[in-house]
């Protein structure tokens, strides 16, 4: 076990850093190949030749690029100086640049609007994963029913309807219309808990139901994969309960398919939910990268790019983990 741990590790470190260089090459040479210079975008078009000259050089811009994808790296450990003769600008650890608008340290972007990502992802998520598997195994285990084809084909008309459109209805009916949920604008971490509830409430069910739709769907093919195994007819022989049956066995197994898909939900989300965060006005990560793109922010999108992937990374760890609690054949491999 401590073997599969230490290789997992190996590889998420791996990833990581591909993704690391990847993203970097492609955020500071698309604008050079573009005909953009980055100094530029930094300073504003009305910055005068030597003030743009002077950017470049604090920026480093005129170093190889692979001088400064390593300066890049050992900033977000260690921190960086960014310096042009006597005029030196720390960026503190984790260092991931400064904002071309805002002029800060794009670690302060992250801190600002990671915690509205996260309120919104736990919520989602244990709706969805509550609701679509419970919905998927009730189906299952009544096949061909009235509940089952209702239940499939309000997944699939979940799965169908864009979170966009969805949201927009939602709001125009229960916050316009009937005024029964207040959504508070610039949500902080100073508001108490009740705000963040009332404002999170609509968006957590808008963006479960999308997800529960997938989750029903995919539990009820695998659980009718599993129900039809020799293991399962061979539990019921010995007398157990089908409550014991059901849940100690069948759903034992059916879970390695469905926690795959959660990690990788669970890590896009981290990264940033760009459609619901724009549709309900929410000053999470991926509505600070769609404001970053439209600025040509490019610092910001880098920084979220960054902590998407890591947190794709570690969900995906955290999920291999979880395969060998849940079957024991992983640890025995």
């Amino acid at each position: 076990m401590l073997a599969y741990l230490i290789r997992r590790l190996v590889a998420v470190v791996i990833m990581v850093l591909v993704v690391l260089l990847a993203t970097f090459t492609v955020f500071y040479m698309l604008p050079k190949w573009a005909g953009q210079d980055i100094a530029v975008l930094f300073a504003g078009k009305a910055t005068g030749a030597e003030q743009v000259e002077g950017i470049r050089t604090k920026l480093g811009l005129d170093d190889p690029l692979f001088i400064q994808f390593w300066d890049f790296v050992k900033g977000i450990p260690l921190g960086r100086d960014y310096a042009n003769g006597s005029d030196v600008t720390h960026c503190p650890a984790p260092c991931f640049g400064y904002s071309f608008v805002t002029e800060e340290p794009v670690w302060n972007t992250l801190q600002e609007t990671l915690p509205v990502t996260a309120a919104l992802a736990a919520g989602a998520c244990v709706l969805w994963l509550v609701g679509g598997v419970a919905t998927g195994v009730v189906s299952a285990l009544k096949r061909g029913s009235v509940w089952d084809r209702t239940a499939m084909i309000g997944a699939l008309a979940g799965v169908s309807l864009p979170i966009f459109f969805t949201g927009m209805v939602a709001m125009g009916i229960f916050v316009h219309s009937l005024g029964w949920v207040h959504i508070k604008d610039n949500l902080s971490t100073d508001d108490n808990i009740g705000v963040w509830f009332e404002t999170l409430l609509l968006p957590w069910i808008v963006l479960a139901l999308l997800n529960a739709a997938m989750y029903a769907r995919l539990t009820r093919a695998t659980m009718l994969d599993v129900l039809g195994e020799d293991y399962i007819r061979t539990a019921r022989a010995k007398g157990l309960g089908e409550g014991t049956v059901i849940t100690r066995h069948a759903l034992r197994s059916a879970m390695t398919p469905i926690l795959t898909v959660f990690g990788l939900d669970i890590g896009v989300l981290l990264g940033g939910a760009v459609l619901t965060e724009s549709t309900f006005n929410l000053p999470g990560l991926g509505l600070a990268a769609v404001q970053a793109i439209s600025s040509k922010d490019l610092p910001v999108i880098l920084g979220v790019t960054l902590f998407a992937a890591l947190a794709i990374a570690v969900a995906n760890l955290v999920v291999d983990l979880l395969y060998a609690v849940i079957d024991p054949r992983v640890r025995l491999g």
